[in-house]
């Protein structure tokens, strides 16, 4: 298998999981972040734009402050423990960065600000902004703050997430694991490595395993989920282990790692927003008419929904199924939840009739609407972006 050189890519975000960075017993594992920055610094000097993703506040904070490895943390404990931590390791980062002349800024991230459209925005802003000025974004989920309903959870996502708010063109994913194998190895002897994955398909999905140690809250299936937000975006991605030194420059020479494509009809701005949320609000239910109708590029008109269930508001994202359960489609509804209810399976004329008041023809409107399964797909399942 033939993959692009990592210099030859305009923009990478690379994320680094808790497990790689921080020893639960001696704490930072600087020889090995000195060898990452090392390998930043040879790729920037080569003109490519980078991002990091860096996990391990909570498990640094945790050491400096001394509480046990095997406690399982209360909230406020984790969020004290993040606090304490943030500071050490962005300090660690921009000093090993500082060693090649590179700068670093710091951006601490909700789930809220990559889902609400106006501090996605902002937040993209920012990152662009540190990006023109020459400094290295190192980027972290807001751990000091984020509680349990608004939180990522894991820095998979985000880093996908943050590949699709910059354009990135490449996701790398530095992890305890060197790739994709067809079956958890850690309990399947003899599972098969897969070194190339075209795209992301209900098969992929279920190789998936859970986390494989005790600082990962993520897993396999985390990063799957990573690489269907960041394919759809336009982002290869690459899963690798960064147990060894230097694990960017690992890949260009050749150490195992599984490669993800990027679709070939990539969904990008304001609809790259709504397929990259991560929480729909909502689920509406459809018709197999409907689904036809998606599928073709039309909007979603009432008369399709079966069913409706969730507590949306009017502009917020839900998730559109068929009657087996299976998403088709994701977009911004225009109507409240109680309001779709009433109107479900309605025809357009007797809409107003039924909510007392004239309203929108339809219940999301196309240009509000990415379709997430590809007509003719295997099994007529396809878990990413295909068209807009």
């Amino acid at each position: 298998m033939t993959t692009p050189a990592l210099a030859s890519h305009k923009r990478i975000v690379v994320k680094i999981g808790s497990a790689l960075l921080v020893d639960r017993a001696t704490g930072l594992r600087r020889d090995w972040l000195a060898s990452v920055a090392a390998d930043i610094a040879s790729l920037a000097g080569a003109g490519v734009e980078m991002l990091v993703v860096s996990s391990g506040a909570i498990a640094l904070g945790r050491t400096i402050l001394g509480l046990g490895a095997g406690k399982a943390l209360k909230l406020e404990e984790s969020q004290a423990a993040a606090a304490v931590g943030q500071i050490a390791l962005a300090g660690a980062w921009s000093e090993e960065l500082g060693r090649h002349g590179l700068l670093s800024g710091q951006i601490l991230l909700t789930l809220g600000d990559t889902e609400e459209r106006r501090r996605y925005l902002n937040a993209r802003e920012t990152v662009s902004t540190l990006i023109r000025m020459k400094a290295v974004p190192v980027i972290n989920e807001n751990d000091t703050v984020a509680t349990t309903e608004i939180r990522y959870g894991d820095n998979d996502r985000l880093a996908a997430r943050v590949a699709g708010m910059l354009s990135a063109d490449l996701l790398v994913l530095l992890s305890d694991v060197d790739g994709l194998y067809d079956a958890p190895p850690a309990r399947v002897p003899g599972a098969r490595f897969l070194p190339l994955v075209e795209r992301i398909t209900p098969e992929i999905e279920a190789m998936a395993g859970e986390a494989a140690s005790a600082t990962s809250r993520g897993g396999m299936r985390t990063k799957i989920d990573a690489g269907k937000i960041a394919t759809t975006a336009g982002a290869a991605m690459i899963i690798t282990s960064g147990l060894r030194m230097n694990p960017l420059s690992a890949i260009d020479r050749g150490e195992r790692f599984t490669y993800f494509r990027a679709s070939d009809r990539p969904v990008r701005g304001y609809k790259s927003w709504i397929a990259g949320q991560l929480e729909p609000a909502g689920r509406l239910t459809v018709d197999d008419g409907a689904v036809a109708a998606l599928l073709g590029g039309k909007s979603l008109l009432a008369a399709g929904v079966r069913q409706v269930s969730g507590g949306f508001s009017r502009g917020d994202t839900v998730a559109v199924v068929d009657g087996g359960g299976r998403e088709v489609a994701r977009g911004l509804v225009a109507y409240d939840a109680p309001d779709a209810i009433r109107i479900a399976g309605l025809k357009s004329a007797d809409i107003a009739a039924a909510l007392g008041y004239e309203s929108r023809g339809a219940m999301i409107h196309r240009d509000d609407l990415v379709v997430t399964r590809r007509m003719g797909g295997r099994d007529g399942k396809v878990s990413h972006v295909e068209s807009a």
